[in-house]
């Protein structure tokens, strides 16, 4: 199986397609190519929960963020976006 590639890029503004967070927008933080998902700032949150532990010794449920599958992101601006002169 080859290795393909993403229409994604880290730095991106994407607006989600699909799932429980379909029309909220955000940057992508990471791309995982091999898995074909991509890690969207604010989007896809779960709660996790959490040992005490010397950094946070409360402890509790933590949210972060998820990685979604790339078909279910559309582009609206590129980080890298090349002027065309």
């Amino acid at each position: 199986m080859t290795q393909g590639k993403a229409h994604v890029n880290s730095g991106d503004n994407v607006v989600v397609l699909a799932g429980k967070d379909r029309g909220k927008e955000g940057k992508v933080l990471q791309v995982n190519i091999k898995q074909q998902r991509a890690l969207v700032e604010g989007i896809n949150l779960i709660k996790k929960a959490v040992r005490p532990s010397e950094e946070d010794p409360e402890g509790g449920v933590m949210e972060t963020e998820a990685s979604i599958h790339v078909s279910n992101l559309k582009v609206l601006e590129a980080a890298n976006k090349k002027e065309a002169n």
